[in-house]
């Protein structure tokens, strides 16, 4: 407590110190933009954007951001600059909202729009609705169709550096604050400069100073805070019914997710036809009108695993400090120069996993403090794209988007009876994320099921004091909670009327083929990513295993010594991610990190060969998938050629547009001039992506896997759109579809409807 006490005074000399520079900045700025003349464009109105209390509570809020950060790793001071520049710009725009009176009347509208959904008998959908509203009010209070004017990226930037100026220059912290002893106040910058190695260039990173992270950490904080567009909402996210309106109802939010210097695709989309829009818009606003709920039970048992350390056989992360130090078993005085060339690399390889675990560890601490705030709460996730169109929800730490601890915390708010069929959807599910039964049929499946009834019904009542069967899944949280709910069914009188709402998730089998499959008309590979009728499930990864180990038995014959060496340890999940990676353009290198990290993994694998097994199983791979995908090949290669000629000989970025209507083109451009940083004022040149020339490389290599993303985000949303319209619950994480257990049969014809409408449309010519 005492500590907390000593950081609330500090924030208070801080607002002191924070104004009187604020105040001085800004009035110099002032005197040098009016005693010079330059083309650069003028910062000062833009630091005038905000009066001077709010900009200093952005400024008390980034220390504290800095503050909370790891110790061996920190973000770079332009990225920093670009960042605080866009929260200046976003409360700038919030603030105009306000006194122009668009604010009042957004709620106002809003306030209608809530009314009519919740009487539920509109025939329009979410877009058409607060359209027909928006028209309907048109004439009273300040128009809505009245954009807020973004500002330009080096004005963002200007803005950003001029702050940061301050928090280094101005924010100060007495040194001799921790001391035991009664020493006089030493005042020293409470944020210092650093400069950082990557990838051979020395980037200017932040950091706070060491008293003020000992200050802090000793305050043990009780609360986190978030900006507004990083947290769920608690009420229905304002549809888009347009590509600068909606999403958060106060935040701005954006629809597509671009690099700053990237225009033309905006350009695109601004000289389209607005209705070739609304597809894509309808199908986001589907999936944000979701209502989603936190699952209580196992955020329970997380807690209790993340409270008590963490535990990395169950992916619950374990603070750093579990991580034993480094001992130094030779005396200094006698290492020779090696000995402490190597002792330098341990400790550097500590100092990285160190900051390794503590960014895990933060992130399991965000996510786990927003489920906790919102477990009473019904909330929603509004939801944006990427350049491919590919969809995310907007708030980063609690969605459904993520790994096995993320998903396993979110069940729909909405509860449907389970049905004739939905005890069985539950029960293969499970089975499912466990990863056991990859090859067995649905029956077989469900069969197994019922065998190990008493270990689900275990893994249920003990999750931590029983046999922990639900530990050795490949998904352990997700099976626990399907566990969980399971166990309610099977106790229920009659598990039909069950009410439930449990998502139940239909997986695509390595969907970058899939497409490349039907886009070829490859009939042998679609059998073997599950495009074509089987009575059991294909498994793509499995069978290229085999084919991979079959090579490496030969080898052996031959008296190859890795091939001996990788006897029994070539498995699924070793070589899953080269797969499904492949179609997306992985190169060798990357492929070889990929197998390398899945052999580091097992323990009892030589690590001395961890590398030269890697190098042989990414060739073997790579072979395997040439022989049962030969149009896949091809088809990439034609994409790459296209995107050559377009880049090189046509000097353009590639483009086109996907069959939702979304125009997509691919930001890659080589910067050729770059914005001095040795000035206050805006620089007059930066970078924009409709006046630079394309980066040949990345054109090409990008294109295949990003024009089979925007196919595979247009079949996802083209199957919301029908299951909207057919009244079921829909959500996805890419190609992995989620639904209520007794919708799964009617969601999976409308995805095989979609993907056979969807192939018929598109062709690859012949050569």
């Amino acid at each position: 407590m005492i500590k907390r006490k000593e950081l609330e005074e500090l924030r208070k000399v801080w607002t002191k110190q924070i104004t009187m520079a604020l105040h001085r900045d800004v009035n110099t700025l002032k005197a040098v933009t009016e005693s010079k003349s330059s083309r650069a464009i003028n910062l000062f109105p833009y630091v005038k954007a905000l009066n001077v209390a709010q900009f200093t509570e952005i400024l008390l809020d980034e220390a504290q951001m800095l503050i909370e950060g790891s110790d061996s790793f920190s973000i770079g001071l332009s990225h920093l600059h670009k960042e605080l520049g866009r929260k200046v710009e976003a409360r700038y725009h919030v603030e105009q909202k306000r006194q122009s009176g668009v604010l009042d009347k957004t709620c106002e509208i809003y306030s209608l729009y809530c009314d009519v959904l919740s009487e539920g008998n509109s025939s329009d959908n979410s877009r058409q609705l607060w359209q027909r509203l928006v028209h309907e009010n048109r004439h009273d209070g300040p128009s809505l169709d009245v954009q807020s004017v973004t500002w330009p990226k080096a004005a963002v930037n200007g803005v950003g550096k001029f702050l940061y100026n301050i928090l280094k220059n101005d924010v100060k912290i007495n040194v001799n604050a921790t001391s035991k002893a009664n020493r006089q106040p030493k005042l020293v910058p409470a944020f210092y400069s650093l400069f950082r190695y990557e990838a051979k260039i020395a980037k200017e990173q932040i950091k706070p100073h060491p008293v003020l992270i000992k200050l802090y950490r000793k305050s043990q904080q009780e609360n986190l805070k978030f900006d507004i567009n990083l947290v769920p909402m608690v009420c229905p996210p304002q549809p888009w019914s347009t590509p600068v309106n909606g999403g958060y109802i106060l935040a701005k939010s954006d629809l597509i997710r671009l690099p700053q210097q990237a225009h033309q695709q905006s350009e695109r989309i601004n000289e389209a036809n607005p209705q070739d829009m609304y597809p894509t818009l309808d199908a986001l606003n589907q999936l944000a009108s979701i209502p989603w709920k936190v699952n209580e039970e196992v955020l329970d048992i997380v807690l209790e695993v993340f409270n008590n350390g963490g535990n990395a056989k169950l992916d619950v992360p374990e603070p750093p400090s579990s991580l034993p130090s480094i001992v130094e078993t030779i005396p200094r005085n006698e290492m020779t120069g090696f000995d402490r060339f190597n002792m330098v690399r341990k400790k550097m390889t500590h100092r990285r996993k160190q900051g390794d675990m503590y960014s895990l560890w933060c992130d399991a601490l965000y996510r786990l403090s927003l489920a906790n705030h919102f477990r009473d709460k019904v909330f929603w996730l509004p939801q944006n794209i990427d350049f491919r169109g590919r969809v995310y929800p907007i708030p980063p730490h609690l969605n459904h988007l993520g790994h096995d601890l993320a998903r396993c915390l979110m069940v729909f708010h909405q509860k449907k009876p389970l049905g004739p069929d939905g005890f069985n959807w539950l029960k293969l599910h499970c089975i499912n994320l466990t990863g056991l039964k990859k090859r067995d049929s649905v029956e077989d499946r469900l069969k197994y099921a019922d065998e190990i009834m008493d270990d689900i019904l275990d893994s249920a009542d003990r999750p931590l004091t029983g046999r922990m069967w639900w530990s050795s899944s490949d998904e352990p949280w997700q099976t626990l909670a399907c566990c969980i709910e399971i166990a309610k069914v099977h106790r229920s009188p009659d598990p039909a009327k069950f009410m439930s709402g449990f998502p139940i998730h239909q997986d695509g089998s390595c969907n970058g083929l899939q497409h490349y499959a039907a886009l070829g008309r490859d009939t042998a590979g679609a059998v073997s990513v599950n495009l074509a009728p089987s009575p059991v499930p294909q498994d793509v990864y499995s069978a290229v295993a085999a084919l991979v180990e079959d090579s490496r038995t030969k080898d052996a014959e031959n008296d190859v010594k890795v091939a001996k060496i990788l006897e029994g340890f070539i498995k699924r999940k070793v070589i899953k991610q080269t797969v499904m990676t492949t179609v997306y353009g992985v190169t060798r290198y990357g492929a070889r990190k990929q197998i390398a990290r899945q052999l580091e993994y097992i323990d009892e694998f030589p690590k001395d060969w961890v590398w030269p097994a890697s190098s042989y199983l990414t060739v073997k791979t790579f072979n395997a998938l040439s022989e049962m995908f030969t149009s896949a090949k091809e088809i990439q290669d034609w994409f790459t050629d296209c995107a050559r000629l377009i880049s090189a000989v046509c000097a353009q970025n590639v483009e086109w547009v996907t069959p939702l209507g979304l125009p997509v083109v691919q930001p890659y451009n080589r910067s050729e001039r770059q914005a001095s940083s040795k000035t206050i004022q805006i620089p007059e040149h930066f970078s924009m992506d409709s006046y630079e020339k394309p980066n040949i490389m990345k054109q090409k290599n990008a294109f295949p896997p990003n024009f089979v993303h925007s196919l595979d985000s247009s079949h996802m949303m083209l199957t919301s759109l029908f299951c909207e319209r057919a009244g079921l619950t829909f959500i996805s994480v890419h190609d992995c579809y989620w639904t209520h257990a007794c919708t799964v049969p009617t969601m999976n014809k409308v995805c095989t409807y979609i993907i056979l409408g969807l192939v018929l449309t598109i062709s690859v010519p012949d050569e």
